[in-house]
Formats: C-alpha cells, sequence, structure tokens
C-alpha cells in the first residue's frame, strides 16, 4: 500500500510526519537516542523484519535524521548517526513517551524517564522565551511566511470558533 506525502503540504506538522515516516522509524530513533547505533543491534531490540528496518534506516538517511557511516570495510558495514535534524526530534519522541506513560496503565509501564541520577521525570512543553506551558488554551496557529489567502480565511475560521464569534 503506497503511503499518501505529506511533501508538499505548507503545515510544518504534516511535513514533519513525512519527514519521520512512521512508528518504526519512531521507536528507531527511540533506539538511536539509547545508542544504538547499527542495523543489527536495531533489528534485535524492535523485532522487526530485515527489509522493514532496511528501508525504514534508508528513509531516515535520506531525510537527513541519520548519517551513515562504514565502521567496517570488509565485509561494509555501516552505523546510523543521529544528526542535528534527528536530535531535533528527541522533544517531540519524550512528549510522545510521556503521553503514553499517562495513557497507558501503570501495570503495562516497562519503561520510565528518569534523569541521570535515575530519579523519574515529568516532562511538559514549554515555551523557549517565556517558560510557560504550552497548552490548547493559550496556543493557536498563527499565518506563516507561505500563508496564503486560504490559510489566513482558515485561521480566521478557527480563531472565531476557538473564541466563540461569528466570522
Amino acid at each position: 500500500m503506497q503511503r499518501t506525502s505529506f511533501s508538499q503540504f505548507k503545515c510544518p506538522a504534516a511535513r514533519a510526519l513525512d519527514s519521520v515516516g512512521d512508528w518504526w522509524s519512531i521507536l528507531i530513533l527511540r533506539d538511536a537516542f539509547q545508542g544504538l547505533s547499527r542495523f543489527d543491534d536495531f533489528q534485535k531490540s524492535l523485532g522487526v523484519a530485515p527489509n522493514i528496518l532496511t528501508r525504514r534506516l534508508k528513509h531516515l538517511t535520506d531525510e537527513g535524521l541519520f548519517e551513515r557511516r562504514l565502521y567496517h570495510q570488509r565485509p561494509a558495514r555501516y552505523e546510523y548517526v543521529l544528526t542535528d535534524k534527528g536530535r531535533d526530534f528527541f522533544p517531540v519522541l519524550m512528549t510522545l513517551f510521556s503521553w503514553g506513560s499517562r495513557h497507558i496503565p501503570e501495570e503495562d509501564l516497562a519503561f520510565l524517564l528518569g534523569d541521570a541520577a535515575g530519579k523519574e521525570r515529568e516532562t511538559m512543553l514549554v515555551d523557549a522565551r517565556t517558560g510557560e506551558e504550552v497548552t490548547p488554551e493559550n496556543t493557536s496557529l498563527l499565518a506563516g511566511p507561505a500563508a496564503d489567502n486560504e490559510v489566513h480565511a482558515r485561521i480566521a475560521r478557527m480563531r472565531a470558533w476557538y473564541l466563540g464569534i461569528d466570522a
């Protein structure tokens, strides 16, 4: 089944989804943040079929989240190292992890987030400029540089709905 491409969408969320790919890709990134970088290690950790892993690693490399580096000449073996773009996915992964931790029964949680000292972490999304927690109640979409008249009208309708007024 062919996956729909969001590469031409002007929405950052849609483009991010296109860049990351699918759930296997997110789990590969999760493992990379825990230090895995080699094909065999990813396969052992995830239990994913080799052909699927190959496609996902190629996609993540093509999208610039991984850099492929030769670590053994004969036979040629590569490791997958997170790029700056890949490392920038960390807050997304932690937010997803935290959301899952809140909504999965406690008896099913095999992993928790912790700091270097082994103390459990509790995450929240904050505005980098103000330190204010980002919530649905204090956050809305704004028109970006590529916004056309249709996007401006859509945002106006959403703001009017949110504020309870007629647009």
